[in-house]
């Protein structure tokens, strides 16, 4: 298979499904990770990202699962590369680990703060300033986030204003933090549009397939939950299997939709779930093929 920056991607095919994992934690073997790339590449997806996990605290573990998606699987991969607290060398050392593996995807973000409240020094503030770094290697496209809904520490404004940021340093194309009302991305969309924002804008939809997760991840994401998914979250929060059904019709629903409105692509945040991922596959594959035949 020829590999390609995921910036030609886009250029080439609609629409590009992606899918996200994360490493195993530190205490498990990494061949717990093998097993599910093994299977979620069965269904040919067009590149997977790989997160740092927790903390950012398993960075030599990310560059070598990458490294074997593109080696072993024969798919194209994207390195999350966080900075917050990253001195100057560690970054360069990074990336000369990733060059190493021609390993030419990134996706550069900031990185969250310590929980605890600590102050962590280092070069980087931004992930904008993490991206000016990184484009001064020419071997590598970057991505970089942006959040429908706004981001949790700034106002609709600065977060509109660090985007722009990101792309006038050399974004290439832009992943977005989890929604569950498809509202929000459209009038995300609306606003970059405005602003000249015109490089590929990417939602990223997760299956919430059991109660717990979903409230992980609105503590973390400030994630608005609309009344239409809240009803389902309520009336199945006690038997696992159907909020697991409904949770996946409601991750499709949202993915059709925004397949019809012509996005270039469709990032899934696997949580290494493979028999839900497979599910979702299958119920949009004449979707999928349909928009890859007429584009």
């Amino acid at each position: 298979m020829d590999f390609m920056k995921i910036k030609n991607l886009y250029k080439i095919k609609k629409p590009v499904i992606s899918f996200e994992i994360f490493p195993p934690n530190e205490k498990y073997p990494i061949e717990s990770v093998y097993e599910t790339i093994d299977e979620l590449a069965k269904l040919k997806p067009d590149f997977i990202s790989v997160t740092y996990g927790a903390g950012g605290t398993i960075r030599g573990r990310t560059v070598e699962i990458a490294s074997r998606i593109k080696k072993v699987y024969g798919i194209e991969p994207l390195s999350h590369l966080t900075c917050f607290g990253a001195k100057n060398n560690e970054i360069e050392d990074i990336l000369k680990k990733l060059k190493k593996n021609n390993v030419e995807n990134i996706l550069a973000l900031r990185g969250d703060f310590p929980k605890d409240n600590s102050e962590i020094k280092g070069d980087f503030k931004y992930a904008s300033k993490l991206i000016e770094k990184i484009k001064k290697e020419k071997e590598f496209c970057v991505g970089a986030a942006f959040y429908p809904e706004g981001h949790q520490e700034t106002n609709d404004l600065l977060d509109l204003f660090y985007l722009k940021e990101k792309v006038k340093e050399g974004a290439d194309f832009l992943i977005s933090q989890i929604f569950f009302d498809n509202n929000y991305f459209y009038d995300f969309k609306n606003k970059c549009d405005k602003l000249g924002i015109n490089i590929p804008l990417i939602p990223g939809i997760i299956p919430v397939t059991n109660a717990k997760q979903i409230n992980k991840i609105t503590e973390l994401c400030g994630s608005t939950i609309p009344p239409k998914f809240q009803k389902i979250l309520t009336r199945y929060e006690n038997n696992p299997e159907a909020l697991k059904e409904a949770g996946i019709a409601y991750a499709v629903e949202q993915i059709i939709d925004l397949l019809s409105s012509g996005v270039p692509g469709i990032h899934i945040y696997t949580m290494n779930k493979v028999d839900v991922v497979t599910e979702i596959m299958r119920r949009i594959k004449y979707v999928k093929e349909h928009l890859q035949e007429v584009n």
